[in-house]
Formats: C-alpha cells, sequence, structure tokens
C-alpha cells in the first residue's frame, strides 16, 4: 500500500487526468480515491469492513492523517471541510459498491472512474432534456 501521506499516486493521478471528466468531477473522483486508500487504513486498524466504518472513526482519522495536518496549519477550518468530503465520499463509495455489486474495499480505481463518468454523462443527458423542455 501507498504511504499514507501521498493524496494520490502518480498512477493514481494520471488516471484520473485521462478520465473524460471535468475538472469539479475529477476533483471529486480524486477525493474519492484518496476517501477509499484512507478507509481501507481505518477498516485495517479497526478490524471493521469499510461499510461499518463511523462517522466518528472517519473524523478521528482524518484528525490524525499527515496530509491534512500539513494542510490544517493554513486555514482552520480545512479539517472540517476535509472531514465532510470523506463522509460524502463514503456515500459514493456505497453507491458504487451497491452498483458493482462489490465490497467497498474491493473496489479498484478503474471502477470508481468508471462510475464517474457514467455519473457526469447521465448527468449531461439530463441537463440536454431539461434545454429540450424550455
Amino acid at each position: 500500500m501507498d504511504a499514507p501521506q501521498d493524496f494520490l499516486t502518480l498512477e493514481e493521478s494520471a488516471a484520473v487526468d485521462q478520465a473524460l471528466l471535468s475538472s469539479r468531477d475529477k476533483f471529486l473522483t480524486r477525493i474519492t480515491v484518496y476517501s477509499l486508500r484512507a478507509l481501507k487504513q481505518i477498516a485495517l486498524t479497526t478490524g471493521m469492513p469499510v461499510e461499518d466504518i463511523t462517522d466518528q472513526q472517519i473524523a478521528d482519522w482524518v484528525e490524525s492523517d499527515e496530509f491534512v495536518r500539513r494542510e490544517a496549519a493554513q486555514s482552520e477550518s480545512f479539517q472540517q471541510f476535509f472531514t465532510q468530503l470523506v463522509f460524502a465520499s463514503l456515500k459514493r463509495l456505497k453507491q458504487i459498491s451497491q452498483e458493482e455489486e462489490q465490497a467497498i474495499a474491493d473496489l479498484s480505481l478503474a471502477k470508481v472512474i468508471a462510475w464517474y463518468e457514467k455519473s457526469a454523462k447521465l448527468q449531461i443527458e439530463r441537463d440536454g432534456r431539461m434545454k429540450g423542455d424550455r
């Protein structure tokens, strides 16, 4: 496993950069990938499946994460902001897990990226239909 202080590996970053996503969706994908790694670490230390990790366990991990601590030194609200991003990522990971019929811990980078690409495509289609209704 990569060092926990790495936000994304070079390979992960390159894969996200190549995805057919907006800048916003690439950001969310990066956060989700990082959160997945963090959630796997929490699961390893608690002996619990990722699906059963509590909000408090996430908050405790974020508080102890080196990346977050470095960023929080710049902004007091960053830690809370990042904790909320990890909570939101867990919700997305649960959706991906259900659609893939696979445990969260078994999700691959490719599946996470594919889910974001599919979601973005569906959003574009919905937006196009809404414009047609006008």
